[in-house]
């Protein structure tokens, strides 16, 4: 097999190395260079065609995309230590909260990062005014977090899953971008200390 993807602060990409620390599993590597377009180069399109990273090469030649679809396949092949969740009713909740990060929180950040930031300005028409709105979506997004971690270490119950890791990667690039954490989120900046301090964190 052979990973697909880009060094950080990519998100995606970094969401299948985090699960692969975890798993304690190593994969032959490639890097495409975003900042290049490589990842819209003729020869990648062949594996994945919308032209994103990671993308998963199996040995048979499958070319798997979607960074949690990915992570879904490695943990098939190898199922401990779980990531996302070993009964039913976990797997459910842990994908509950996996759309939700998505949805509520990776969202309007992704919005802040295509409609305000420099580095996008050549990718699209920016529409400024709807990217910076999307700041006060985020701030509620966080507070609504915040709420939710009240009884709970982690995203979604007592241990880590996929869920962490797809918010820590997605909380990082918002602070990368200039999308902070409000400081009253104190459950939050919490629960960031803590999935920060594991290894896995660095990869």
């Amino acid at each position: 097999m052979k990973l697909y993807g880009e060094d950080n602060p990519a998100p995606n990409p970094r969401r299948v190395r985090i699960f692969l620390a975890e798993k304690g599993l190593t994969l032959e590597q490639e890097r495409v260079p975003l900042r290049e377009r490589a990842h819209k180069a003729a020869e990648f399109l062949q594996k994945n065609s919308l032209g994103q990273v990671p993308v998963l090469e199996l040995d048979d030649g499958t070319f798997l995309s979607e960074s949690v679809s990915i992570c879904r396949y490695l943990e098939a092949e190898h199922s401990q230590p779980s990531l996302f969740g070993e009964t039913s009713r976990e797997q459910a909740v842990i994908d509950m909260w996996i759309r939700r990060i998505e949805f509520q929180l990776m969202a309007p950040i992704a919005n802040i990062w295509r409609h305000t930031h420099p580095l996008t300005a050549g990718l699209l028409t920016q529409y400024k005014d709807f990217g910076e709105s999307n700041r006060a979506h985020a701030d509620r997004a966080y507070r609504w977090l915040d709420d939710e971690l009240s009884d709970r270490s982690f995203i979604a119950g007592p241990t880590y899953t996929m869920a962490d890791i797809v918010a820590l990667t997605t909380v990082d690039f918002g602070r990368m971008i200039g999308v902070a954490i409000p400081e009253d989120c104190s459950r939050v900046l919490a629960w960031l200390q803590r999935v920060s301090e594991r290894p896995s964190a660095t990869a």
